[in-house]
């Protein structure tokens, strides 16, 4: 079965180079453009991964996670930030709040498949 990840970054571009790195690896991707839209797709859905940015409008991936985190529905799932920031206290709020781990932009798509491959187990 394929592993469906969530995507969620304010960047188009962004989003694009990360689904086409995903889905050329065999992953089926959902997107959203904020936290908030992240939000409500994984209300709605389970996923087996997210990955979010840091930074958005309308709701901010540590916002984001902390909300996912109380959601029965992704209980367990590896959440990934993909984010320019590489502050180590950001880094640890990010943890406290749930995040599984951390990739800084830019990124190599070799990279997020490698880290998607660590975290999924596949």
């Amino acid at each position: 079965m394929t592993a469906s990840i969530l995507t969620v970054d304010d960047s188009s571009s962004l989003r694009l180079a990360t689904r086409i790195a995903l889905t050329g690896a065999g992953y089926s991707v959902t997107e959203a453009c904020d936290g908030l839209e992240g939000l409500g797709k994984a209300q709605g859905q389970k996923f087996d991964m997210i990955i979010t940015d840091l930074n958005m409008p309308n709701m901010d991936g540590l916002s984001m996670i902390r909300e996912i985190r109380k959601l029965p529905v992704q209980m367990g799932t590896p959440i990934i930030f993909l984010t320019t920031e590489s502050d180590d206290a950001i880094k640890q709020e990010a943890r406290a709040a749930g995040a599984t781990g951390w990739l800084v932009k830019p990124f190599q798509p070799d990279q997020l498949l490698r880290i998607t491959k660590k975290v999924l187990g596949r």
